[in-house]
């Protein structure tokens, strides 16, 4: 991809990461660097702002993995040789939503989800619409948020998921980033809601105000006035909130949904999965789930 938009950088990129361009412009896979190689490729990478590898880095810009290549294809655009093919090397995958024969029993949506988790604000007005196009039977499995599991969310991944997720919410046209952190009790408030919303019908409701609120509005989840205003525009009473605050068994399922999600093989959210197959992971996978739907329709 590089060698199509004319970079001649290709001594620094194999003195970081062992790969060189050879004259046809593909790379090529120099010798296995050395451990000092590694060590100052990982303190190159710490300094730059990142805590994992297979990411890009341009003008202080991260692009982690395959599904951000697109990003950085359009940062490249402006150096573009006049002679590479037109169109993008690695386009966007997204959903569709093409006519399709529905099945006359519908298939089961499940979707592992976070109140902490900005992907899962990303992915909640997609997956709606994919359960409603395809006529899927909607299961929100909520979990706790990792810190709250007792798992370690470094500083600079904090701080690459909100600027990832900011410009992701460009690309699909959401508001993003007047955040006021669920962490918590906000959370805990919240996921006690929505365990009442499921049984009353109006999860992806709640569950989309909610996310939209903490993500993109500034509400105070903890509160009883952001928490109550969340639950009213997706429906819910007063009188239905109090009774979900007072009800604890919400804890039981999020135990029970994050036991099915490990046992799954996936470690966070969101992950969904479609009639019991494979969990995949992360709001980037939901064409393939449109794939796995539109297949379960047609056989029907």
């Amino acid at each position: 991809m590089l060698a199509a938009y004319g970079l001649r950088d290709a001594e620094l990129l194999a003195r970081h990461t062992g790969f060189s361009l050879d004259a046809s412009g593909l790379t090529a896979i120099a010798p296995a660097p050395s451990a000092a190689a590694l060590a100052a490729g990982d303190a190159l990478r710490r300094k730059l702002g990142h805590y994992l590898g297979a990411t890009f880095h341009f003008e202080g810009e991260w692009f982690w993995g395959l599904d951000r290549l697109s990003f950085l294809e359009e940062r490249l655009a402006p150096f573009r040789r006049s002679d590479a093919p037109g169109g993008f090397i690695a386009p966007r995958r997204e959903i569709k939503l093409e006519p399709v024969r529905r099945a006359e029993t519908p298939p089961l949506l499940e979707a592992f989800i976070s109140f902490r988790s900005p992907y899962t604000y990303l992915a909640i007005d997609r997956l709606v619409k994919l359960a409603s196009h395809y006529g899927a039977d909607l299961r929100l499995r909520f979990v706790l948020p990792m810190v709250m599991r007792g798992l370690p969310v470094p500083l600079a991944k904090r701080i690459y998921i909100v600027r990832d997720c900011k410009r992701e919410a460009e690309r699909l046209g959401l508001p993003f980033g007047r955040i006021s952190d669920p962490v918590g009790a906000g959370a805990e408030r919240g996921l006690s809601v929505l365990h009442h919303a499921i049984r009353e019908g109006l999860g992806p409701q709640f569950a989309a105000s909610f996310l939209q609120g903490v993500f993109a509005e500034g509400m105070n989840a903890a509160s009883k006035t952001g928490l109550m205003r969340m639950a009213q525009r997706a429906g819910l009473s007063r009188a239905q909130v109090r009774n979900a605050l007072g009800d604890p068994s919400w804890r039981e399922v999020a135990e029970e949904n994050r036991e099915a999600m490990f046992t799954g093989g996936v470690w966070g959210v969101p992950a969904f999965r479609v009639q019991g197959g494979d969990l995949l992971w992360g709001q980037d996978r939901l064409w393939a789930i449109e794939d796995e739907l539109r297949a379960a329709c047609e056989k029907a």
